[in-house]
């Protein structure tokens, strides 16, 4: 997801990302306005209602967030809603417990729907003679009705037992409740697979085009679901010791940059560990070294490492450690420490090669098993 994304600005100290397929909904919103015989600049308009509705669903997510003491870190605003980043391992570990995650998922289709009325109590008061209930629903020359109706369909979409939506979500606790959470992963992407496909033909046969984009992304996010799923199964038994790298250099702190760029052409590492006598003090990249030598000519090691890392076990779990370090500003490298020994480093070059051989080496034993 994040992937086929781009940032558009912070607020209150949460990065906002939008997703390129809401893009995509803009241009089809614009198209959509020029053919039905109106403007493109009324397209823009229904654009920017959806816009409204995902900022009122996504602010009140983010004040149940804060009283749940959650700390946002990121927004990545998606056609039905956004997806949360947050900014320690605990906030993160907290967010994917049932009770939170039953919070949050109910937070946002009821602030729409309220929304959403809200709207039509005042259209009804200002505006008397517009009726709300007309076909269609969502327009171009009624902007006031489909603000209503936006809001009330993203809501109730959002109630919807698929994955990605928030019913999606809430179906999975609870059906992982009695069944564990793989089954349960599981039973939510192939329902939500289901329903994004009753979407799909049921758009097709009333010619609804937002019925069928709004199935064809929940069919796109149950797939995605899906194989993270599957990666993650996979996964989940892999120790950091099967994936770390055993055969590593590393620098000292008093090592010049000269020397330290020597030392790195005869090696394959992309990042060191510094160390100081036995200690490890940080990390340095080969890439942090051509550029400090190019911009302020030689110096040390020390003055250009990072000192921010942190550090895994041998029997640590793979898929818990990457959940820990991806929500803080680490270095490249996670040194792999027996008491204060570094025994292995994890790096993203050296991680990929091993997965890749990891499940390699598993489907070649799948047949003797």
């Amino acid at each position: 997801m994040r992937g086929w994304s781009f940032p558009i600005g912070r607020f209150l100290g949460v990065d906002i990302r939008i997703h390129t397929f809401l893009v995509l909904l803009l241009g089809v919103a614009v198209s959509y306005g020029s053919v039905a015989g109106s403007t493109g600049g009324r397209g823009f308009s229904l654009w920017l209602l959806l816009l409204l509705a995902l900022a009122v669903r996504e602010v009140a997510r983010a004040i149940a967030a804060a009283w749940l003491g959650l700390d946002l870190r990121s927004l990545l605003l998606l056609p039905t809603g956004a997806l949360m980043t947050f900014s320690t391992p605990e906030a993160t570990e907290r967010a994917d417990a049932p009770e939170v995650q039953k919070h949050l998922a109910l937070v946002g289709p009821l602030a729409n729907i309220g929304f959403g009325l809200l709207l039509a109590a005042i259209v009804l008061t200002v505006t008397p003679e517009i009726s709300l209930v007309e076909r269609p629903w969502i327009a171009l020359p009624h902007l006031l009705r489909s603000a209503v109706w936006i809001n009330l369909l993203l809501g109730a979409i959002n109630f919807l037992p698929a994955s990605p939506l928030d019913g999606g979500r809430l179906f999975r606790g609870e059906f992982s409740k009695a069944h564990g959470v793989l089954k349960g992963t599981r039973a939510s992407s192939g329902l939500g697979q289901m329903i994004a496909l009753a979407l799909v033909i049921g758009g097709l046969i009333i010619s609804n085009m937002w019925l069928i984009m709004i199935g064809g992304f929940v069919l796109i996010g149950s797939n995605m679901e899906n194989q993270g799923l599957l990666l993650q199964s996979d996964t989940e038994a892999v120790r950091m010791r099967d994936v770390m790298l055993t055969e590593f250099s590393m620098l000292s702190a008093s090592d010049t940059l000269e020397d330290a760029l020597q030392r790195s052409v005869h090696t394959l590492q992309d990042v060191f560990p510094v160390v100081r006598g036995a200690n490890l003090v940080g990390a340095v990249s080969r890439q942090g070294i051509v550029e400090a030598l190019q911009t302020d000519g030689n110096g040390y090691v020390q003055g250009v490492m990072t000192r921010s890392f942190q550090t895994a076990q041998p029997d640590d779990s793979l898929v818990s450690t990457l959940k820990r370090i991806m929500t803080g500003q680490v270095a490249q490298m996670v040194p792999i420490l027996e008491g204060d020994r570094i025994v292995g480093i994890i790096t993203p070059q050296n991680l990929n090669h091993a997965l890749s051989l990891l499940n390699q080496r598993r489907r070649l034993r799948q047949p003797a098993e």
